[in-house]
């Protein structure tokens, strides 16, 4: 097999050591190995990037071993080419495995242009990414918290959540603040209902009768300043993050145009994928890498399990969550597309295919500079709309009607 690169190097890291192997010598020739151990500090980081500097070393590739090659990729990536490949893609046949051994086959493999790069944004996207990523755990653990508030009342015999819609809503939060004082009774607590709650103070006067004990009121007092400072966090990340989205703002607000995705989904989206689509070359290529498009798993001529691939954790639920979002708009292409396959394929299956198609279109819309086209709730009955007609008549004409079918003029 011929060689394609004269002077590289595969670095096998582990967390507290680097061992580099690298290769220089032309295709026809015999190549020169030289391997060398590293310390992970920044300072012997230094040294081995100097060392490659000396030899000319072009390319680089490792393995991406947890979030232990990052301060390598860091010190690497202005100086040098850097390829970061799946261990599932580079792994070597089983015996005599060693760190030397494994640094040679991958540099083996980058000289002779074996090793495919996972995708590594910009290092703007990246650490946008690092804050988007962040936020999202914060909303998760509020979740959590406010879940935790939720089971602890029923641990109490008040029945608050029975009545109330979002026990974090202003009214709901104002008498739970009352219950930990312990300064109202039921009937005061429930008056301080507000707007279209007030028409429940009854009810509400006997879920806030309860057996309210000190631990209760302890941890309810402990969940709500979580909670409070859970809110300050994220709006801080979130102000953050709009300095961060100024520069990639059109491609905000043209990925806004699709149903289902808001402000928030958008940043995700981009701090996910970048805005440099060249590095898929097409849609299916990125609906891989995220993990929403169908497995394909045939042996035999016999199709088994379609079941979608691993990918990426964080923009899956978030494109998710905006299928579930546009399933509830009415009128759009994407809420038709839910509804036909949720009455088939239940409602889990359909929102991964609506998520995959906004991923589609969000790839498209970043890569072509353009606004979504909404192609309308009716879009499935005109794309067949003969077949619809014939199917329709047949059922009227099986109940024993006769019915006489002609096409209405287009209104002017």
């Amino acid at each position: 097999m011929e060689a394609i690169v004269d002077r590289c190097c595969g670095i096998d890291v582990h967390k507290k050591t680097i061992v580099a192997c690298l290769i220089v010598g032309k295709p026809n020739e015999k190549p020169r190995k030289t391997i060398k151990t590293f310390s992970t500090m920044t300072r012997d980081l230094l040294s081995c990037k100097d060392w490659l500097e000396s030899e000319g070393c072009s390319h680089v590739a490792m393995e991406s071993t947890g979030v232990y090659w990052k301060p390598v990729f860091n010190i690497l990536e202005e100086s040098m080419e850097i390829i970061l490949a799946n261990a599932r893609d580079i792994k070597n046949v089983p015996g005599r495995k060693t760190d030397v051994r494994d640094c040679e086959w991958i540099a083996q493999l980058l000289r002779h242009g074996l090793i495919r790069g996972s995708f590594i944004p910009p290092k703007p996207i990246r650490e946008l990414r690092d804050l988007t990523r962040y936020r999202r755990k914060l909303i998760q653990q509020r979740s959590s918290e406010l879940n935790r508030i939720h089971k602890l009342l029923e641990d109490a015999n008040i029945k608050l959540s029975s009545v109330v819609t979002d026990i974090n809503g202003v009214s709901a939060q104002d008498m739970i603040y009352h219950l930990i004082k312990e300064d109202m009774t039921p009937k005061q607590m429930a008056e301080l209902a507000r707007k279209r709650l007030r028409n429940k103070i009854t009810e509400l006067q006997k879920a806030l009768e309860g057996r309210l004990r000190d631990h209760h009121r302890l941890i309810l007092k402990l969940s709500i300043e979580m909670i409070a400072s859970y809110d300050q966090t994220i709006e801080e990340l979130s102000l953050e993050i709009d300095k961060r989205m100024e520069p990639y703002r059109e491609q905000s607000d043209r990925l806004q145009t699709i149903p289902g995705v808001k402000k928030r989904i958008a940043e995700v989206i981009i701090a996910e994928i970048g805005v440099d689509m060249s590095r898929f070359p097409s849609h299916a290529h990125i609906s891989s890498w995220a993990g929403v498009s169908p497995g394909n798993n045939e042996s035999a001529g016999k199709r088994r399990s379609g079941k979608t691939t691993r990918g990426n954790k964080w923009l899956k639920g978030t494109l998710t969550e905006a299928a579930w979002s546009a399933s509830k708009t009415k009128g759009t292409y994407l809420s038709t597309r839910y509804k036909r396959l949720a009455s088939r394929r239940g409602k889990k299956r359909a929102s991964l295919a609506v998520a995959h198609s906004i991923l589609i279109m969000a790839y498209h819309v970043i890569k072509e500079q353009c606004t979504y086209n909404e192609l309308g709730g009716d879009y499935f009955d005109r794309l067949n709309e003969e077949h619809l007609v014939k199917r329709l008549s047949s059922r009227i004409q099986a109940l024993g009607y006769r019915i006489e079918v002609q096409k209405l003029p287009v209104a002017a």
